[in-house]
């Protein structure tokens, strides 16, 4: 399960797909203009003017489950046009990059989703999985603590815990907080994989 996977299995209020089915083809030369697109803020505000933005995120999302990544970045960034300073778009714009391996670009987009969505829990954890990726421990645990005191109900944060616990060699504090992510959730696999492997590995 992707990083992406698991924050959308848990945030399903805040980045749920919609069902868009009245969205018409694109025009060839849209569809070449948005393949082509390599700089997120290139294009105009009337490139999709057919558009508007939350269809436009639905398009992009489209174009992630495909695996397309480029497009599916123009499309969020001609959703950024349209609709400035929109948490959602700007989360998805940062993972996206991210993806890409362009992680301080995505790094930024993270931040201004941040601030102007604080308390949301899935923003922290997906700073903390960046952060974390570069080796940046110390943020990483910062951001995974603010998102336990928001909600320290949601699995996912402590199967992301300890996943950075298990980097840092912290691995009595990772076996926890795997388990509390079974407690929360007893068919979460992934935490059960995690959870077996360190105590595989303290037997032998």
């Amino acid at each position: 399960m992707t990083l992406f996977q698991l924050i959308m299995l848990g945030a399903s209020a805040f980045f749920a797909y919609k069902i868009y089915e009245h969205i018409q083809t694109l025009k060839d030369s849209q569809e070449n203009n948005v393949n082509d697109s390599s700089n997120t803020n290139a294009r105009s505000a009337d490139a999709f003017s057919t558009f508007d933005s939350s269809s436009l995120i639905d398009k992009a999302d489209e174009e992630m489950q495909k695996g397309d990544l480029q497009k599916a970045l123009a499309i969020y960034s001609e959703a950024n046009i349209k609709e400035p300073n929109n948490a959602q778009t700007l989360f998805k714009m940062g993972y996206t990059l991210e993806k890409q391996d362009r992680d301080d670009e995505a790094l930024e987009y993270y931040k201004e989703a941040l601030n102007l969505d604080e308390y949301n829990t899935y923003i922290h954890q997906a700073m903390a999985s960046l952060y974390r990726k570069t080796d940046e421990y110390a943020s990483a645990r910062t951001h995974l603590n603010r998102s336990l005191e928001l909600d320290d109900k949601n699995p996912i944060t402590y199967y992301n815990y300890g996943n950075l616990l298990v980097d840092m060699k912290h691995f009595d504090e990772a076996k926890d907080m795997y388990e509390n992510a079974l407690k929360l959730d007893s068919d979460f696999v992934e935490a059960k994989e995690e959870l077996e492997k360190l105590q595989t590995e303290k037997e032998l």
